[in-house]
């Protein structure tokens, strides 16, 4: 168990920020041959253990896929919330000889002289160099065509978690983070395999949204003044291949009231989303989910508000009433 006491001045330097670069690597362990992959990255997870498989290009991989569960943070740097991978891959790439060693010493010691560490003592420059390269190509052929959807999916996600926190307070923003994480003010609770417990003021905190949260929960401590957490952000569902498969039984009357389509837009509403979100989710075309939406505000159900370049769609009270009473579905408190 981890402890994380935050007072007054930690919470109020709490910031979130994107990573293409940890989405990464939780999908790598996640694409693991001994993983059972659940929905909806079933599909995904094909194509990704292919690349790790085939593709040479991934060898330098291996120690961060099959080496001992810790791993110096130079492999996996502090996001620095670039929604580029290749801005994050430089950093790797940049990474000082010393501090490539005293990394290696720390995580790999019990190691020794394994082919897969030695490289990064004899040569620390020309290892990072090939796990950027080897990140690289793992990208290009198993989430490079995702990332779109990915890139909406994790910045959808920190407008929400930063329009909580500053509308609700933090109560509201630590709600739902993690499956594995409890918010007992003031102190954060995160279930991994290591125990360890800082105390107010020590840190600040930052926290990622991932797609591929489920691969694995990162907790990132070398930084002397950062703590890094990441949680899964909403809407993975987005990855998968199809659509799924409407319902057809009489059972879903919100279905058959405003028709099966607008349902379902309806029931995305649960967090403000933008209509290309939504079209992510369902596999609908914008201008379908544009069409459902006009007609729902015209209707009252939803409203609109601007964030920066972006409208986000969120549910009114009347469209929380409804979807309570004809779906069953908890939403009667409203999300900021």
């Amino acid at each position: 168990m981890i402890r994380i006491e935050l007072d007054e001045a930690s919470l109020g330097a709490t910031r979130i920020a994107v990573s293409p670069l940890w989405d990464t690597f939780c999908s790598i362990h996640l694409a693991r041959p001994h993983r059972t992959v659940s929905w909806p990255y079933e599909e995904w997870v094909g194509r990704a253990r292919e690349v790790l498989r085939e593709d040479e290009r991934t060898h330098a991989l291996r120690l961060l896929i099959e080496g001992p569960d810790g791993f110096p943070d130079f492999m996996v740097p502090k996001p620095v919330g670039a929604s580029s991978i290749g801005t994050e891959l430089d950093i790797v790439r940049a990474t000082p000889a010393d501090a490539v060693r005293a990394g290696i010493a720390e995580h790999y010691a019990e190691l020794g002289e394994h082919p897969w560490v030695r490289p990064y003592l004899d040569d620390p420059e020309a290892a990072c160099a090939a796990l950027a390269d080897a990140y690289a190509a793992y990208w290009e052929g198993a989430l490079e065509q995702h990332w779109p959807t990915m890139r909406r999916l994790v910045e959808d996600e920190v407008l929400i978690r930063a329009r909580t926190f500053a509308t609700e307070g933090v109560d509201a923003l630590f709600a739902g983070l993690e499956t594995r994480a409890r918010w007992t003010p003031p102190v954060l609770e995160l279930t991994k395999h290591i125990d360890a417990e800082y105390r107010a003021g020590e840190r600040r905190l930052l926290l990622v949204p991932l797609v591929f949260a489920e691969g694995c929960r990162l907790y990132s401590t070398d930084d002397p003044e950062v703590l890094t957490v990441s949680f899964q952000a909403r809407g993975a569902a987005a990855l998968r291949e199809r659509p799924a498969e409407p319902a057809s039984d009489g059972a879903d009357r919100l279905g058959l009231l405003l028709g099966r389509g607008r349902a379902s837009v309806l029931r995305q509403l649960g967090a403000p989303l933008t209509t290309a979100g939504i079209s992510d989710r369902l596999g609908l075309a914008p201008s379908t989910v544009s069409e459902h939406l006009s007609v729902l505000a015209d209707s009252d159900v939803v409203t609109r508000h601007r964030v920066g370049r972006s409208v986000y769609y969120q549910l009114t009270d009347t469209g929380r009433a409804l979807l309570a009473l004809l779906s069953g579905e908890d939403v009667l408190r409203a999300v900021s």
